[in-house]
């Protein structure tokens, strides 16, 4: 897949520009050209209706049937697949992050999708004139990086499975008195159980019970599965000492899981000019309001991927545990370690701000983080 040109610095008649309002049943599209507007609305997903609603626009507006198609919509549910396919039509889409859509600040404002995509439409223009603070544009990642995020991301979501499962299972147990510890042979001790009054479970509450373990039991099954897998795709990957993957992981305080998402969800695919474009990437930039007499520092922006930022905050205090002799651990030490518990809190989010420019200046030029220690395993 190929990314979207960047548009000039100007907006000229031979352009169609076009906005998608999307939602779940339909489409509403704006286009403009030269002043000019027309909305149409399309069914959701209809692809081919939508290609249709583009030829007809031009015939509508005036603009020559070959002319270029600049488009753009909101990130969200609908993902990346529409990009990629209107990018295939020859189509310079832009996928968006709604955050950066300018709203009114009105108590009642007016909220339709003929207004959004119209709204959507002008900051489409303004920057393709060259006002590149008039939108924030998503970077889209290939069909290939993007699956390659999948492991992690279900993982994560069987871990908060399991984890309503077991809490659930407990409730249910406790309301009646009763604790009992959730292993393999739960189901036999369950049919055990007597409460108070050495009556046993109603047949309604131990039927919820047995069910609700056997969905835990298959959480934990697809759980280690998964991990199964994850591991084995880590170890053919490590076996590369050029991979991004395996040079994260020679790190002590950096584990597989770890060296793994920093690689799936940043480094893998991301190019990075600055460090400011870094963290601002993951959501680790402050956010000071200073106006007038007011002065005050609202904390990270937290803008970004935040699987990242969580994961980078836990890093951060690994590092301390494991590279107590680097140069960041000694900076942490003189700056918040005479502090409160608040204080060191605070502090962990500016060491994992240093953290990551670290880590990616090790992975971009080779250069190990003042003072760190190498696996042994690694000499």
């Amino acid at each position: 897949m190929q990314a979207a040109r960047k548009c000039e610095g100007y907006v000229s008649a031979d352009v169609l520009y076009m906005a998608l309002e999307l939602s779940g049943s339909k489409w509403r599209v704006a286009f403009g050209a030269d002043g000019r507007a027309r909305q149409v609305t399309v069914a959701a997903g209809d692809l081919s209706g939508l290609l249709e609603q583009i030829e007809r626009a031009k015939q509508k507006l005036g603009v020559d049937a070959g002319a270029r198609v600049r488009s753009c919509y909101e990130a969200g549910r609908d993902g990346f697949w529409l990009h990629r396919a209107l990018c295939a039509q020859g189509i310079e889409n832009l996928v968006v992050d709604a955050a950066s859509i300018e709203v009114s600040r009105r108590a009642r404002r007016v909220k339709t999708d003929r207004v959004d995509a119209q709204k959507l439409l002008a900051q489409l223009e303004r920057y393709c004139r060259g006002e590149r603070r008039a939108l924030r544009v998503v970077r889209v990642p290939s069909v290939q990086a993007e699956d390659a995020r999948r492991i992690h991301r279900e993982r994560e979501r069987l871990l908060k499975e399991r984890g309503m499962h077991g809490s659930r299972i407990r409730a249910l147990l406790i309301a009646q008195g009763v604790e009992l510890e959730l292993k393999g042979d739960f189901a036999e001790r369950l049919r055990a159980v007597r409460l108070w009054d050495e009556h046993a479970l109603g047949a309604g509450l131990r039927a919820e019970l047995e069910r609700e373990w056997q969905r835990l039991e298959q959480v934990q099954k697809q759980l280690k599965a998964l991990e199964a897998e994850q591991r084995a795709e880590f170890e053919q990957v490590a076996q590369s000492s050029e991979g991004l993957m395996q040079r994260l992981s020679l790190l002590q305080g950096i584990g597989m899981r770890s060296a793994w998402v920093l690689t799936r969800e940043l480094f893998g695919w991301r190019q990075f000019a600055n460090r400011r474009e870094l963290a601002g990437c993951v959501g680790l930039t402050p956010t000071p309001y200073n106006s007038g007499g007011s002065e005050r520092e609202q904390g990270i922006s937290k803008a970004g991927n935040r699987r990242v930022r969580a994961l980078l905050i836990e890093l951060s205090w690994l590092w301390l545990r494991y590279q107590p002799d680097s140069a960041l651990s000694a900076w942490y030490r003189q700056r918040f370690g005479g502090g409160g518990a608040r204080a060191r809190r605070i502090g962990i989010v500016a060491l994992a701000r240093r953290l990551l420019i670290a880590l990616w200046r090790y992975l971009e030029q080779g250069l190990i983080p003042e003072g760190a220690r190498l696996k042994s395993c690694a000499a």
